[in-house]
């Protein structure tokens, strides 16, 4: 039986230790570009996003982005709405050096953009199968209803 709720743990620490996605506008999938989601423990339901006002992303709207896991133990797609983050006080919360590396013209750029993502729907895989189920692969047993129980479909 799938335990979602520790997908979806497993999912946000695995999010966290690599905030890496591939990110695009559902209207227009060419769209699509690595970014890097600025999470908050304690928001759950959203994700956040520098960018500048002349992006395409800066329009906002439905999107959907893609995750691999930094050791490829966990992958996930979800969507999403963008929309623009008006919240001084979350902007200097997410505000790093690590930001100020990619915005040289640092907080008061008038081109800078913060965007939020509010999540939607969800599928997680665990790509980490465990030792009896990787020893069953290399023995060529079947592992699909074994593999079923670390995938999930879910809301963020």
């Amino acid at each position: 039986m799938t335990d979602t709720k520790q997908l979806k743990t497993d999912f946000w620490k695995s999010l966290d230790d690599s905030p890496f996605i591939f990110l695009q506008l559902d209207a227009d999938p060419d769209t699509a570009v690595p970014m890097t989601a600025q999470l908050d423990k304690d928001a759950n339901s959203a994700i956040w996003f520098f960018t500048t006002k002349d992006h395409t992303f800066a329009k906002g709207g439905p999107a959907t982005a893609t995750f691999a896991g930094k050791g490829h133990d966990m992958f996930a797609r979800f969507s999403g709405v963008l929309s623009e983050e008006t919240s001084q006080e979350r902007f200097e919360k997410q505000w790093s050096t690590v930001v100020e590396a990619w915005f040289p013209g640092g907080k008061d750029d008038p081109n800078l953009l913060m965007l939020r993502m509010d999540l939607g729907q969800a599928e997680i895989w665990n790509g980490d199968l465990g030792f009896v189920d990787n020893a069953k692969m290399l023995f060529g047993f079947d592992v699909r209803e074994d593999a079923k129980e670390e995938h999930t479909e879910t809301t963020l």
